[in-house]
């Protein structure tokens, strides 16, 4: 005897229960509640937290080589990318003598850091990396808070390319002097991280210091000086951090924020005490998602960042 149309009505009802009851209790098991950023320390184990720091070098790693060489780290370090994919959109730039030789070095400073990295506290998986003019794009139609026309190209000239890398030493630099405190006495990590904290700093103060002396001057095809970049590009990274002023431009408004509130020169980003600044880790993720939000990957990093502490803050 055929089933009857009742019978088909009764089991489709049943079925649809079941899955609305199913899918109800997947939803309310899954929901995540997000605290408002913290701007306190986190605490963490000292390989952890250096093998956050691994993402940072990563990322200027392969701009620098890329930009001033054509070629990213699989090329010149084969195996120190932990088996993870090369990066989106890396490509040689335009760079003038002076800065091509001063970004390549820096690049191959950037190989020698990740190998003893990975040799100290072990590896991770290089994350996908977008160095992509698309992203940069949009990096500073956000900053300048307009649309640039053209499109804003790092790799279209030096003084481009110098206005991006602008960040990315800074990036690992407040990173190391937020994470020194915290490691362990004598330990590796911490002896690591005392050593790779110069190398950063004496990174970002050459960018800064050949972008202070191109402060008054036009970018092109732009309404912008370079002074002006540099200020929307901190105040960009201010907004996503949420913890304050941790980055400042290359020439200030007033003496406010200068050296003993004497100078509007700020050659040197510092605190009113002309220390580092420091970052947390939810605070760098924020940054380098562009999402202002640790639990949203996106940015620089597509797939979010690696490393127990980038992942335990994911959301998927």
């Amino acid at each position: 005897m055929a089933p009857s149309i009742s019978t088909f009505s009764s089991v489709f009802l049943v079925l649809l229960a079941l899955y609305l009851n199913l899918s109800h209790h997947h939803v309310t098991s899954t929901l995540v509640t997000i605290s408002p950023p913290s701007c306190a320390p986190i605490d963490a184990a000292d390989v952890d937290r250096m093998q956050f720091a691994m993402n940072l070098e990563y990322l200027e790693a392969e701009f620098f080589l890329s930009g001033a060489t054509g070629l990213g780290l699989d090329s010149y370090a084969p195996g120190l990318s932990g088996g993870g994919p090369p990066p989106i959109g890396a490509q040689k730039a335009n760079l003038d003598p002076l800065v091509r030789r001063i970004i390549e070095e820096m690049g191959y400073q950037q190989i020698g850091n990740i190998r003893t990295m990975d040799e100290t506290v072990g590896e991770i998986k290089r994350p996908l990396i977008d160095v992509g003019r698309v992203n940069w794009g949009i990096i500073f139609n956000r900053a300048l808070k307009t649309t640039l026309i053209p499109p804003f190209n790092p790799y279209e000239n030096s003084l481009n390319f110098l206005l991006a890398a602008y960040t990315m030493p800074y990036f690992a630099q407040v990173s190391y002097v937020n994470s020194i405190p915290s490691l362990t006495t004598n330990s590796p990590s911490l002896s690591l991280a005392a050593k790779l904290l110069p190398i950063k700093a004496g990174q970002n103060a050459v960018l800064r210091t050949l972008l202070y002396q191109k402060a008054t001057q036009l970018v092109p095809p732009y309404n912008f000086t370079v002074r002006e970049f540099t200020k929307a590009i901190s105040r960009l990274t201010n907004d996503l951090g949420k913890c304050g002023i941790k980055s400042e431009g290359i020439l200030l408004d007033d003496t406010t924020l200068g050296a003993e509130n004497r100078t509007t020169s700020n050659v040197l980003s510092a605190d009113a005490n002309s220390l580092s600044y420091a970052r947390t880790e939810p605070e760098m993720l924020r940054i380098v998602y562009g999402t202002g939000n640790e639990h949203l990957s996106g940015g620089f990093f597509p797939l979010g960042a690696n490393g127990k502490i980038a992942r335990s803050y994911l959301l998927i």
